[in-house]
C-alpha cells in the first residue's frame, strides 16, 4: 500500500545519467555526491565489488539521512573470461577512450549495474544485481575514432553511450532491462521503490 507523504528520496550520485533516469519516475528527490572510495579491493571479485560500492554509496548518504530513502547505485564494464577478466573503468581521457574501444571490437563485454535502496533508520534495504551483456561489432579504427570523436563518452563505463551513437557499435545487447546499461535499472528499481511506499505509477 502506498502512503500517503512517502519519505524524502535521495540519490546517492551526482551522475547526470542516473539523475536524468530517475527522473522519468516523477518522484522529488534529491542528489547527493557519496564520496566513497571505488577502488577495487585485492582480488575482490566483479560482482562483489560492484554490489559492495552500491551498498556504500547507499549507506554513507542514509547515515546523514536516517529517515530518507536512499538509493546507491555502481557500475562496471568487464571484459574478459572469468578468472582472467579486466574491470573497464571511466575512460577519462579520448587516448584511453579509443584503447577501450579497440579492445572491445569483436567481443562481448558484461556490465554488471547493482542497485541499493537503504533506509538508515531501521536499517531496511532492497538489493539487486543487473546483468547485461553487449557484443561488439568487428569496428574499424577509423569508425572508433569517429565516434569517440563525436560523442566523446569519456565519462562513461566502457567508453560508450548506448543511448546516444554508440548503439552503432554493437551487434546485440542481451539484458532485461534496456535502462540498466545507462546506469540505474528502472524496471527493478520501480519494484523496490513501490515496495517502500512510493505511488509508481
Amino acid at each position: 500500500m502506498f502512503l500517503q507523504s512517502p519519505p524524502k528520496l535521495i540519490l546517492a550520485s551526482t551522475s547526470r545519467y542516473r539523475r536524468e533516469l530517475l527522473e522519468r519516475f516523477g518522484l522529488p528527490f534529491e542528489c547527493r555526491p557519496s564520496g566513497v572510495d571505488e577502488a577495487a579491493r585485492p582480488g575482490e571479485a566483479p560482482s562483489a565489488l560492484v554490489v559492495r560500492l552500491a551498498r556504500a554509496k547507499a549507506e554513507r548518504i542514509a547515515a546523514e539521512a536516517p529517515d530518507a530513502w536512499v538509493i546507491g547505485s555502481d557500475q562496471i564494464a568487464v571484459l574478459g573470461e572469468p578468472g582472467a577478466e579486466r574491470i573497464l573503468g571511466k575512460p577519462g581521457t579520448a587516448a584511453r577512450c579509443l584503447e577501450q574501444l579497440r579492445d572491445c571490437a569483436g567481443r562481448r563485454v558484461l556490465f554488471l549495474t547493482a542497485v541499493a535502496v537503504v533506509r538508515g533508520r531501521d536499517a531496511l534495504a532492497h538489493e539487486f544485481l543487473d546483468r547485461t551483456e553487449v557484443a561488439f561489432r568487428a569496428l574499424q579504427p577509423a569508425e572508433i575514432e569517429r565516434y569517440v570523436a563525436r560523442e566523446s563518452p569519456l565519462d562513461c563505463a566502457g567508453g560508450f553511450k548506448c543511448e546516444g551513437l554508440g548503439i552503432t557499435l554493437f551487434e546485440s545487447i542481451d539484458n532485461r532491462d534496456p535502462t540498466a546499461l545507462v546506469g540505474l535499472p528502472l524496471i527493478r528499481l520501480a519494484a523496490a521503490l513501490r515496495a517502500c511506499g512510493y505511488p509508481l505509477p
